[in-house]
């Protein structure tokens, strides 16, 4: 059987854009955002026989056991308003050399018969690693360029995988908390 130069041609046209796209990272990374900002803002209705009152401890306790870590806060618990607000906290491990990040944001919950709103926001970033400042600093300039190919660190892909990982376990254990 004799392979011309035009069938291999072809057939590297067909099987290699499929090699390519198995092997390459083809799940797109989104965060909610506005003006520019990471920011999470999401309704939820639940039964419609859940009073404010009930979900409002929900959401107190939620909060209290949510956020593992020191720097945790609340700072606002009104029960009149339906209100807690507060400082959340995640570590995201990012090598196996024992680098990590502190992301800490802002968490509001407002709860009313039956509903109740989440809002994430005001995100910052703390790495922890030789060589590089360990203060926190807004994590926009960091996902503005890792988005438009430009992260600053081999470790930027790791670090808002977890951000989105952490993220999204945090509003389905809240959402659990509150349905139940």
């Amino acid at each position: 059987m004799q392979i011309t130069l035009k069938k291999l041609a072809f057939v590297a046209l067909i099987l290699l854009p499929g090699m390519v796209i198995a092997q390459s990272d083809t799940t797109p990374l989104t965060m909610q955002m506005r003006d520019g900002k990471i920011y999470f803002d999401n309704t939820y209705s639940l039964d419609a026989k859940l009073k404010k009152e009930d979900l409002f401890s929900r959401a107190s306790t939620w909060f209290k056991d949510a956020f593992l870590y020191p720097e945790k806060s609340i700072d606002v618990s009104d029960d009149k308003k339906g209100e807690i607000s507060g400082t959340g906290i995640f570590k995201i491990v990012t090598s196996s050399s024992g680098n990590y990040y502190w992301i800490r944001f802002r968490v509001n919950i407002i709860v009313h018969n039956a509903t109740y709103e989440l809002k994430a926001y005001e995100f910052y970033e703390k790495p922890i690693e030789n060589g590089i400042s360990n203060e926190y600093s807004k994590i926009e300039y960091r996902w503005w360029d890792y988005r438009q190919g430009k992260p600053w660190s081999a470790e930027d892909k790791t670090l808002f995988r977890g951000l989105d990982k952490n993220i999204n376990e945090m509003l389905n254990s809240l959402a659990a908390a509150m349905s139940k």
